[in-house]
């Protein structure tokens, strides 16, 4: 699988709508992963980010105008123990309920599908990273309708065992934009990490398109000590 450019994918996709990215910096001695969410709709871009106990959640940055918080005011990203659990919706509390029964990831999404947004049928995204004796795994995984077709739901997990350093995969829920919007396809894409924290930071909030963007997170995490750093960027601030 050919290596791409996470700030090419970005700069040239108007709309992948919500995203993330997980891998290892150059050096393999941290874990990463970012989370973006895009808006198109005036509900979908009164949001921020707000750091919640070791997670984030998303809160209605002017909430005299939230209109559905249904879809959009969830945590989407909590810590059970080793693990860091990354979504784009309140799968992330079922993937913690579950693990915490000693439910696997997979097992744990079995109760949940694709969102209710007919025609769109917004696929559910969700990574978990699990750090454990200087060790390093993640997984993807994405829950999406069958073409659109709401009476199928289309579950595909991925697993990467020791990620290679300086390599990420990225998921995010549209292919680009469109009407409806067309949900992401095939295996997460391979891409590039590299810099620091604060670079990466830098330019994955500067790849995405600037009228769409809203929130982004990002988190290292050393491989060693579990200790993390995390940087959150609001268009609304």
């Amino acid at each position: 699988m050919e290596l791409l450019n996470l700030s090419e994918e970005l700069k040239n996709n108007a709309y992948p709508g919500r995203g993330i990215v997980i891998g290892k910096t150059p050096d393999g001695k941290q874990a990463v992963t970012a989370y973006f969410i895009m808006g198109r709709s005036s509900n979908s871009r009164n949001r921020v980010f707000v750091e919640e106990g070791e997670g984030i959640r998303t809160q209605a940055f002017d909430p005299s105008k939230l209109e559905d918080p249904s879809l959009i005011i969830y945590a989407p990203v909590r810590v059970l123990g080793n693990k860091t659990i990354v979504t784009n919706g309140d799968q992330t509390d079922t993937i913690y309920e579950g693990m915490d029964k000693q439910l696997t990831f997979e097992q744990s999404l079995r109760s949940r599908e694709f969102e209710s947004d007919g025609p769109n049928y917004t696929p559910r995204i969700s990574g978990i990273l699990h750090i454990e004796n200087g060790g390093y795994n993640f997984a993807m995984s994405i829950l999406k309708s069958d073409d659109g077709d709401p009476s199928s739901c289309l579950r595909y997990t991925f697993a990467y065992e020791n990620p290679k350093a300086g390599e990420g995969r990225f998921i995010h829920t549209y292919m680009h934009d469109g009407n409806p919007l067309p949900s992401f396809s095939g295996e997460p894409k391979k891409v590039a990490i590299s810099g620091d924290i604060d670079s990466f930071t830098q330019l994955v909030w500067e790849s995405l398109n600037e009228e769409n963007k809203v929130s982004l997170f990002v988190r290292y995490i050393d491989i060693e000590t579990g200790k993390y750093e995390t940087r959150i960027v609001n268009k609304n601030h």
